[in-house]
């Protein structure tokens, strides 16, 4: 890999290889001029696929690198013609119930996408988060406040992964000495190339199967007990939740659990990490927030989301023969969405590699694109990075990162394992 910061139009092109895990965990700043060259491609780069992690995959085609955010835009609002059914967050092609099982809606086309997101619309709305926002802004202000008496020290364990996780499983209703099983089986499903969560040489779809089964059983049980015992929680309004007489069952409300870790706890994870590294890298614009937060919160937490891109990809079907970006493609063809790449597009984002708190408009694709895959839980999402931030400019407003980030090994989540604070 010889791509570096920096590099020119037309330089090294032939040398990225977005297949390669050891590309993902190069400094941010060789990946993001890796993609500006990319963006500057006048077809479609085209990569073989990662070799199978496991004997139950099988290697596909290859796949299409999509990089521009206005070719993303498209394609988000054509499903009909760039499907999710054969698989949204993996390159390969898994079988349907794996699929289904921890991705749930995000790998289904209409009608059964619509089926299941009114069903789920039902129970997970604005009106139900802003039920929580007096737990979420309790529990961000004694995470903040542990933070301050303990002193300097891992910002992700204390800080970035505690709040996300936490307000899910209250959410959910589930009792507070499962939490750690949760946060260590969310590791192994969204970490699961990364050697800190499955071990070298281990199977990865076992590894995968058996943190998704753990999950299933706890979920399930709940559901159970819900049903017949209704409380004032999530899993109730899921498990009651009813459209046109459609229900939820209990392996869907599942499958939905599985996905709000993903969407609702990864990437919150990820976003409030990399905020630090911004505002470490931009301290005026740390300033500038901090001395306005009602102010500038809102434009702040959309900039967080562009500029952490915590999913950097997901990956449509070709459905029929179609031209994308003046190229043809064939019924068959995988196309990966970089949404990393469309947030630091020239052609939509002035000055794209600076931190500004105050960007706005800023149409960025962090929630996905347009579409009905656009992220359900964006509301949670917006409003946890919003409020611990608040809380950490507050009670610590001279925070600042420590030392260098440490990486998730992972093509697909933009993760931070461990980064050091001070203040």
């Amino acid at each position: 890999m010889s791509v570096v910061a920096g590099a020119g139009p037309g330089q090294a092109v032939d040398d990225i290889d977005l297949s390669d895990l050891s590309f993902w965990v190069r400094p941010r700043a060789e990946i993001d001029a890796a993609f500006a060259l990319l963006r500057g491609t006048p077809s479609l780069p085209f990569y073989a696929e990662p070799e199978p992690a496991s004997e139950m995959i099988e290697s596909g085609p290859g796949y299409y690198a999509v990089t521009r955010h206005a070719d993303i835009v498209r394609i988000s609002s054509e499903p009909g013609t760039f499907s999710s059914a054969r698989g949204a967050t993996s390159i390969p092609d898994l079988p349907p119930e794996f699929l289904e099982f921890f991705g749930g809606m995000i790998n289904m086309d209409p009608p059964r996408h619509h089926r299941l997101r009114r069903i789920v619309s039902r129970a997970f709305t604005p009106r139900f988060i802003a039920q929580t926002e007096d737990d979420i802004a309790a529990l961000a202000r004694g995470i903040v406040t542990e933070l301050r008496d303990e002193g300097p020290g891992d910002f992700v364990s204390r800080v970035a992964a505690r709040l996300p996780l936490e307000v899910i499983c209250r959410m959910m209703g589930l009792p507070p000495e499962r939490y750690g099983d949760v946060f260590r089986c969310t590791n192994v499903i969204l970490g699961s190339g990364d050697p800190d969560f499955v071990p070298p040489g281990a199977d990865i779809v076992a590894a995968l199967l058996g943190a998704g089964a753990e999950l299933a059983e706890l979920l399930h049980e709940m559901a159970v007990r819900r049903r017949a015992d209704p409380t004032n929680d999530l899993t109730t309004a899921l498990a009651l939740a009813e459209v046109d007489g459609e229900q939820l069952d209990n392996a869907e409300i599942v499958s939905f659990f599985i996905l709000l870790l993903v969407a609702g706890n990864e990437t919150t994870r990820t976003a409030i990490s990399h905020a630090l590294l911004a505002l470490t890298a931009f301290p005026e614009q740390r300033d500038i927030w901090r001395d306005d937060l009602a102010g500038v919160s809102r434009t702040a937490v959309e900039e967080i989301v562009r500029w952490s891109s915590p999913v950097r990809w997901m990956r449509r079907t070709v459905t029929a023969d179609v031209d994308l970006a003046g190229q043809r493609l064939q019924a068959g063809d995988k196309v990966l969405l970089f949404y990393s790449s469309a947030n630091r597009d020239e052609a939509v984002f002035t000055d794209p590699d600076r931190f500004d708190v105050r960007r706005d408009p800023n149409p960025h694709l962090g929630f996905g694109g347009a579409g009905p895959h656009f992220c359900l839980g964006a509301h949670l999402a917006r409003r946890e990075i919003s409020v611990i931030w608040r809380e950490l400019l507050t009670q610590l407003p001279d925070l600042h990162a420590s030392g260098d980030p440490e990486w998730l090994a992972s093509s697909f989540i933009n993760g931070v394992k461990r980064l050091s604070a001070d203040w």
